[in-house]
């Protein structure tokens, strides 16, 4: 059964093996040459698998992977239930949304300290179970990298997400975020990566307003 249909990929909720799995299926791209698409697709198939293991080994919740086919470029992992953070954020009480928000991130605050980038921080691919963990999915737009500008990338995209889905608790929840990776990655690091945001941020507005 198909559950999300993305840019990059597929995503179908299967049974395998008597379990329930999720079916993740690279599309192949018309306006790329076949042989580049196929390349691209093939490295995105064996490059997601071994960051979503590092999350994992960095202390970060994340679907088990069965099965990886780098020909048909599909990827079978662990069925995660829950809900999307996307879908409760705004329905929590206030203490309860911050307290979330500051142990998402730490979890992001893990992931930059092992060098992982997820590539795709929203809240869409955040998924509370009913124990209270924070599973981070979809990490086909991930690298491995320890450049201050991908980091700064990384979290910018995640305030962008809280504004444009969050838009009434976005100033808080970023805060509560930040806060929780601070304290993960350190003070100094840190205030390194808001000034790489608020870099971002001006870049932005300039482009913006060169547009204009």
């Amino acid at each position: 059964m198909l559950i999300k249909k993305g840019a990059e990929a597929n995503l179908y909720l299967e049974e395998w093996h008597g379990r329930r799995v999720i079916m993740k299926r690279r599309l192949s791209k018309a306006y790329r040459l076949s042989e580049l698409d196929a390349t691209i697709r093939t490295q995105r198939t064996l490059r997601e698998p071994q960051l979503i293991h590092r999350a994992k080994e960095a202390g970060v919740p994340t679907p088990t992977i069965f099965l990886i086919d780098a020909v048909d470029t599909n990827i079978i992992m662990e069925f995660i239930e829950g809900k999307q953070v996307k879908q409760i954020l705004n329905d929590l009480s206030s203490s309860e949304r911050l307290r979330l928000c500051r142990h998402i991130g730490v979890l992001i605050g893990r992931l930059h300290n092992h060098g992982i980038i997820h590539g795709d921080l929203t809240t869409s691919n955040m998924i509370l179970t009913s124990s209270g963990k924070v599973f981070f999915v979809d990490f086909g737009l991930g690298e491995q990298s320890e450049e201050l500008e991908v980091k700064g990338v990384d979290l910018h995209l995640m305030k962008r997400a809280l504004q444009s889905t969050h838009f009434k608790y976005a100033e808080e929840c970023f805060e509560a975020v930040f806060e929780g990776y601070a304290e993960t990655v350190g003070e100094k690091v840190a205030k390194s990566v808001l000034e790489k945001i608020k870099e971002i941020e001006r870049r932005g507005r300039y482009v913006a307003e060169r547009k204009l």
